[in-house]
């Protein structure tokens, strides 16, 4: 079986930022594979093209460039937030309100953000709600795992519980389902 629209499809991959030889950002093993339903918008557009085709037991390795990945950085993502939205009861949690940690963030409209935050000032924070490869080339070498037919249930959520995120999933890991 081939990878085609609508197969579930499984693989392990280690991720490199900026070329084949570059800092390893991520790696998916056998114990945690990135399974996903090829073909419905859940993936990395040209992380699928690069995919298609290819059969379990095969290997892969490939490139995308930022602009085919998470695009470029966007300054107006970057912005500063009153440190009263970080109060609970009055007080700010420190634990949570460091420079380098993410943030889980809901915009006006009800939309999950992540947000790091990269400097702490008397009266405000300031944010980079960028995805975090955002400006960044990826390498991907891996292997497919397993190809399987996309039952009813996987095809009707349009994705799958309890499977792996990842980097080409564009969700980077954020464990959200909101079906």
């Amino acid at each position: 079986m081939e990878i085609t629209k609508d197969k579930v499809v499984s693989i392990t991959y280690e991720l490199r930022r900026d070329a084949e030889n570059g800092e390893v950002v991520e790696t998916v093993t056998t114990v945690n594979p990135l399974t996903f339903i090829y073909g419905t918008g859940g993936m990395l557009p040209k992380f699928e093209e690069n995919l298609d085709g290819l059969k379990a037991g095969d290997t892969f390795k490939f490139g995308l460039n930022s602009e085919d990945a998470y695009g470029p950085v966007v300054e107006n993502a970057i912005v500063e937030v009153p440190l009263d939205v970080f109060k609970v009861d009055g007080e700010v949690d420190n634990n949570i309100l460091q420079v380098g940690n993410m943030v889980p963030m809901m915009d006006n409209s009800g939309n999950r953000l992540n947000g790091k935050i990269l400097s702490i000032g008397e009266d405000a924070v300031k944010m980079d709600f960028n995805h975090p490869m955002a400006g960044k080339d990826l390498f991907f070498t891996g292997t497919v795992t397993e190809i399987r037919e996309a039952t009813e249930e996987d095809l009707s959520h349009g994705h799958l519980h309890g499977s792996g995120g990842g980097c080409a999933s564009g969700n980077c890991g954020d464990g959200g389902c909101s079906c």
